[in-house]
């Protein structure tokens, strides 16, 4: 099985929830492209937080050095980020793949976050409630069904908003796998209790 794991946005806890997906499935991890914080990157942090043996962490394809849009991180590196060079690692584990920032976040002049969904990825949306998520939300699902993208599920994460939750669940008719709340930690051990939580969801999908 191939998770992609997107956000609406920037900050909702995708990298916690990927870590989460990955100690629960003992998944390999991949982080395409990485902008910024290369000495402690989204691949350093997942690390951090398993405990399990089995994932293997594969190497960015794009690590750029300013915490930017890609497209932008990467005029600064003075490259263009090319489709091309986005190969996919071989593995016969389940692999994780963890986007940046929204579906949307372009990559170049053409490409987006979005164009790097392949059709055997199956993809998890993260959503966090503030003022306007809802919005951003259904924007995400629709834009990946209009790409005719296979919507595995949901996550939410923080803070519990019954009244938000439920409308987006209801309008999209999106698999509800579970919630990370709004802990005042992450660990090993927190993000191996979440693992457990959600394990059964994900293995369903």
């Amino acid at each position: 099985m191939k998770l992609f794991i997107t956000g609406i946005g920037t900050d909702v806890g995708k990298t916690i929830a990927s870590a989460i997906i990955t100690e629960a499935l003992e998944a390999d991890y991949w982080k395409p492209i990485q902008a910024g914080d290369l000495l402690n990157s989204d691949s350093h942090k997942i690390k951090s937080f398993l405990s399990n043996k089995k994932t293997v962490i594969h190497p960015n394809s794009y690590a750029l050095n300013t915490p930017a849009s890609p497209h932008f991180a990467a005029e600064l590196d003075q490259i263009t980020i090319d489709l091309k060079n986005f190969i996919e690692p071989k593995t016969e584990n389940h692999l994780v793949v963890e986007g940046a920032g929204g579906v949307f976040v372009p990559l170049n002049d053409t490409d987006c976050v979005i164009d790097l969904i392949q059709n055997d990825y199956k993809v998890i949306v993260v959503s966090r409630h503030y003022l306007g998520s809802i919005n951003h939300t259904l924007l995400t699902i629709e834009a990946l069904k209009n790409r005719k993208i296979a919507v595995a599920g949901i996550v939410f994460s923080g803070d519990e908003n019954k009244a938000t939750e439920e409308i987006i669940l209801s309008k999209t008719g999106v698999n509800y796998i579970g919630r990370i709340e709004q802990e005042p930690y992450f660990d090993q051990n927190v993000v191996k209790e979440y693992a457990d939580l959600l394990r059964e969801n994900l293995l369903k999908l």
